[in-house]
């Protein structure tokens, strides 16, 4: 055992008899001035332990002999010596400090479990790429340790997506009075309450031009689908509420009611997605129902034609719906396989009565 003085700390090591016996004093300065620069026939971790150990002395030439030594020693010596699982946690700080910056070093340390909280925030701050992705990932860690997670959200190396996955909260933007908007035109909204003669019927071709699809998926959304797997429901559903568009296409997905319930609760929610949310047959009817709640969505003729067709729309208010609808889609109401028998007898009523 030994004991050493680092600011005002004892650290206590438990060294191995061939460690042990370079350290007595029955063998020479010349014995430890060989182990200082590597050149004695130690296993990895003996060998960083000695090192150590004279990076801590208070012999100048064995201090600078052992600290140029660990700045150079081979990756696969210092990898090996992390095999060893009580390798004491100054010992590996040490390391981390002196060959942080090298990648398979840091991430063979952050597998070590005598790793301490203060090292990790050193390589918080100082690491990038797959090392830092990998402290990102160590919730259980950042979420003990708010200097951690400090420390991790102000690295310049961490993303947008990292930062949220730390639970920051981006700065609410100014909002663009000359920015465009996805609302809806006041004919559109006219047209939607108009006797269904005067409908223009909105189902050509172009029905499918700027819409958003809940089934799109671009990189940077299959990016943050990775990303969900490690929220917790509360923060799923925060983003929910405050996310952007890929953020909202990928929680309305969510099977959780109060996930994907949220994303229509969200304030920059556009008509084109809630159009999305009624045309799609596995919406939920939570999800329908908060639809229905609001007048300046089923004003819209799209998203009334789609809730007619919906399965989970009240029967009393789909057919309320097709009172609105033009003849042209209700007679693809007639041939459509997907609606009610109620909706379909309906259809063919109304395409009898215009028919007088």
């Amino acid at each position: 055992m030994s004991a050493l003085n680092r600011e005002s700390a004892k650290i206590q090591l438990r060294l191995s008899s061939d460690v042990a016996r370079i350290m007595s004093n029955k063998e020479g300065h010349d014995i430890r001035l060989s182990a200082a620069r590597g050149i004695l026939p130690l296993a990895a971790p003996d060998l960083v332990t000695a090192l150590f150990v004279f990076i801590h002395s208070n012999n100048d030439e064995l201090k600078e002999t052992a600290s140029y030594t660990l700045k150079h020693l081979p990756q696969n010596l210092l990898l090996a010596a992390f095999e060893q699982h009580d390798l004491h946690s100054a010992i590996v700080d040490l390391i981390v400090r002196v060959r942080g910056l090298d990648q398979d070093v840091a991430k063979a340390a952050l597998g070590h479990r005598q790793i301490r909280i203060s090292t990790l925030i050193y390589l918080a701050e100082q690491s990038r790429g797959e090392v830092l992705s990998l402290l990102v990932q160590r919730q259980i860690d950042w979420r003990r340790s708010e200097a951690l997670r400090h420390a991790l959200i102000k690295n310049p190396h961490s993303d947008m997506e990292m930062k949220l996955r730390l639970g920051w909260v981006p700065p609410k933007a100014e909002p663009d009075e000359n920015a465009s908007r996805e609302d809806v035109t006041s004919e559109e909204v006219e047209a939607a309450d108009t006797p269904p003669e005067d409908v223009v019927d909105t189902s050509g071709e172009d029905d499918e031009d700027d819409s958003f699809s809940v089934e799109d998926l671009d990189e940077e959304g299959l990016s943050k689908f990775q990303l969900l797997q490690e929220m917790t429901v509360a923060e799923k559903i925060k983003m929910a509420l405050t996310g952007d568009k890929e953020w909202r296409s990928l929680l309305i997905r969510e099977s959780n009611k109060q996930i994907n319930t949220a994303v229509l609760r969200n304030s920059r929610i556009t008509d084109a997605e809630v159009l999305s949310v009624a045309q799609n047959r596995t919406s939920n009817e939570e999800l329908i129902r908060l639809i229905l709640l609001n007048k300046d969505w089923v004003k819209q003729y799209d998203i009334k034609k789609a809730l007619v067709s919906h399965p989970r729309t009240p029967l009393r208010i789909a057919l309320k719906f097709m009172n609105f609808l033009s003849e042209k889609d209700i007679k693809k109401i007639v041939i459509s396989r997907n609606v009610s028998q109620a909706i379909l007898t309906n259809a063919r009523r109304m395409l009898a009565t215009r028919s007088r």
